[in-house]
């Protein structure tokens, strides 16, 4: 565009922007307060589908859609919790109630087992995290079953096209003793995820009385999970 030389100062123009998106072309207006330079600048722009912003759903559990960035024959996933012992709540662990002194506190039924199971699912397929999906200042989650949370990761991992290759998960506490509910825990987790108890495998340690773990004041778990693509 090729403009005629003139003695007017460019402090005596006003730009206001004017913007007509009726047609795929775009008309520019910059009406000048001297109109000695020229009466209407005219620029058109073609609209680019770039120039019109997507809009971003708002967080929920709707909208979490299991895209992974790679179609992968497997994918690992790895979770951990930790929730403190108080006396006054139900020890749940893996959806059993284990008979104790004293359970989890947490916005759930704090269920450190299956949290961490559903975070080593949802790590698996790259999604967000337990708290980002479920957050603990939601009401409705408030002494939730953490059941649900699992039955919602499984639905997750079918819709992104992978199924459990097989899961370890490691419970950290110093009391009470597991052993005599391993098995109805491992049943459960595994009726729970839909698949096999020979593909899920339960331990329990100790933390040899160290830190709170060991002081019988907070209970963790990890786990790991291979999903197999379908």
């Amino acid at each position: 565009m090729t403009m005629a030389a003139s003695s007017v100062t460019t402090s005596s123009i006003l730009l206001p922007l004017t913007i007509s998106s009726k047609s795929p072309k775009l008309c520019l207006s910059f009406p000048c307060k001297n109109h000695t330079l020229f009466p209407t600048l005219r620029l058109s722009v073609t609209a680019s589908a770039a120039s019109t912003p997507t809009p971003t759903p708002s967080p929920s559990i709707q909208t979490h859609k299991p895209i992974p960035s790679k179609t992968l024959p497997f994918r690992v996933g790895h979770g951990f919790d930790l929730h403190r012992l108080e006396p006054g709540y139900p020890l749940i662990i893996g959806g059993i109630n284990i008979p104790h002194d004293r359970g989890c506190e947490a916005h759930s039924d704090g269920d450190v087992l299956l949290h961490c199971v559903v975070d080593a699912i949802l790590g698996a397929l790259g999604l967000p995290d337990i708290g980002q999906i479920f957050p603990d200042n939601d009401p409705k989650w408030k002494g939730c079953a953490s059941s649900v949370f699992v039955q919602e990761s499984v639905r997750l991992m079918h819709e992104a096209g992978y199924e459990i290759g097989n899961l370890d998960a490691t419970l950290i506490l110093q009391r009470p003793k597991l052993s005599p509910h391993k098995d109805t825990i491992k049943a459960n987790l595994s009726a729970l995820l839909g698949v096999d108890s020979s593909v899920v495998n339960i331990k329990a340690k100790t933390h040899e009385k160290v830190d709170s773990l060991g002081e019988n004041r907070s209970i963790a778990a990890h786990t790991v999970v291979l999903l197999m693509k379908k």
